[in-house]
């Protein structure tokens, strides 16, 4: 086998890996919901009721597929999709949104379950970015790159099936790299294609769960298939994406919340 042939291999078990955990584990815990089928439940913006299972099912996927090209990013997916399952559970309910009200309430004294995650997730992008990259500063830039990946998807997921689909889209590209970027992009692509009907037929939610993991996964892809330019670049966009995108999903909200409080017409 050449080592193109060899590639393309191992990019293809990553995708079929990613997809088939991701799969099982949705059924498994359909299956047998612990703490019962109420505790994994939610209504969306709709306010349909959907299944959560997909979360930890995606983020399993995701972070296997992530640690077998790289143990590093393994980690980090497992990470993210930590904190955010940490953040669905202990923070549902919480009216607050974005980073400056979790860190006004940390200002305060209060701890919130966001800012857990806001913290959580970053120290883990950095430790996986010290060991995916050499050099000082490119570690530094990988960290920021994986932690802000992980924000932008989680500030996708306002509709059914975005968070998956950005996924995809962006994950897309690094299925023509060769090594561990493209092993990468392709265990998140998988991982992403698995839940997208379910997500998309507002069936299933992936929460911060799967979207952090998901998230996570395509920084760590991004930072293994990048140099130094393409790290500062990354990184400048994310940055402007925490800075700005916050008021472009709370803005993307606000119809939805409104299309649940109007009362349905019927036709005479």
């Amino acid at each position: 086998m050449t080592p193109a042939a060899a590639a393309r291999a191992r990019t293809a078990v990553a995708f079929g890996l990613a997809a088939g955990v991701t799969r099982a584990g949705i059924v498994a815990l359909r299956a047998k919901a612990p703490g019962g089928r109420g505790r994994w439940e939610r209504e969306n913006y709709a306010g349909r009721t959907v299944e959560l299972y997909a979360g930890p099912a995606t983020a399993l996927g995701a972070a296997l597929a992530a640690g077998r090209a790289h143990r590093a990013a393994g980690l980090a997916v497992l990470a993210a999709g930590a904190c955010g399952a940490y953040d669905d559970v202990a923070g549902a309910g919480d009216p607050r949104r974005g980073f400056r009200a979790h860190l006004g309430a940390l200002r305060r004294g209060e701890v919130t379950s966001g800012a857990v995650k806001l913290f959580g997730i970053s120290a883990a992008g950095l430790v996986a970015g010290s060991l995916l990259k050499e050099r000082a500063l490119d570690k530094v830039l990988a960290g920021v790159v994986i932690a802000g990946t992980a924000h932008l998807v989680n500030l996708v997921d306002v509709r059914p099936g975005r968070a998956a689909g950005a996924v995809l889209a962006l994950g897309a590209p690094g299925l023509l790299r060769s090594g561990t970027a493209g092993e990468l992009s392709a265990g998140v692509m998988g991982a992403a294609a698995a839940v997208f009907p379910d997500d998309l037929g507002e069936r299933a939610m992936i929460g911060d769960t799967g979207a952090h993991a998901l998230g996570a996964a395509l920084g760590a892809a991004v930072v293994a298939g990048n140099g130094r330019a393409g790290l500062v670049a990354h990184a400048a966009v994310l940055v402007a994406a925490a800075a700005y995108g916050e008021k472009v999903s709370e803005l993307a909200r606000r119809p939805a919340r409104a299309a649940a409080r109007a009362p349905e017409c019927t036709p005479d």
